[in-house]
This record gives C-alpha cells, structure tokens and sequence, in this order.
C-alpha cells in the first residue's frame, strides 16, 4: 500500500479563511465577526435592535436613546476595542474589500 505524499500542512483558520476566499462568503463571515465584536466591546448586545455594515462604517440602532448617546459618547473608546478584537481574531480578514475593519461608528 503506497501512501499519500504529505504537503504543506495549513492551520485550520488557514484553511478556513482559503475556503472563505474561494466561495466568496468571506464578507458575510467577516460581518458576522463584526457584529460580535460589537457586542463583546459594548456589552449592550440586550439593547441593540439593528447592526449594518458598509464600506467600514458599522451603523447601529439601540433601543433606548439614553444608552445611544452614553455608547456615543464612548465611540473613539469602542471603535478602537473592536478593532482590537478583530485584530486579535485569526479568522476575521482585515484585507477583505467589502467587511475589514471598522473605520467609524454611527449609533442611534
């Protein structure tokens, strides 16, 4: 019985972000990771009704407009924690044209 010859092996997020390039899903993932590190940075994921995502600006839409303008006021705080989240997620692609990082944040 021959074996296989063995290539270069990949980690799994590796592999996983070459899987994601290929099937062009990539941007819907790096979202999704977007949105959690919203939730992670802010802590008001229970106040949060709606999260949007476009050309680096992360829109979000909270239920009570007390918590609005305290995130508000937080925004350089927030937007630099989610960044640092994302930065420190080996899954997430900051190269991606359509989802990388966050470059301003808009609450309401």
């Amino acid at each position: 019985m021959s074996r296989l010859p063995r290539k270069n092996a990949v980690s799994i997020a590796e592999a996983l972000q070459e899987m994601f390039r290929a099937s062009n899903a990539g941007a819907t993932f790096n979202t999704r990771r977007i949105f959690t590190a919203w939730d992670q940075a802010s802590g008001a994921s229970d106040y949060t009704i709606r999260r949007y995502f476009r050309d680096g600006v992360l829109y979000i839409t909270m239920k009570s407009s007390v918590m609005a303008t305290q995130l508000s006021m937080q925004k350089d705080a927030l937007l630099e924690k989610i960044n640092s989240i994302l930065a420190e997620d080996p899954l997430f692609n900051k190269l991606d044209s359509c989802a990388g990082t966050v470059r301003e944040l808009r609450i309401r």
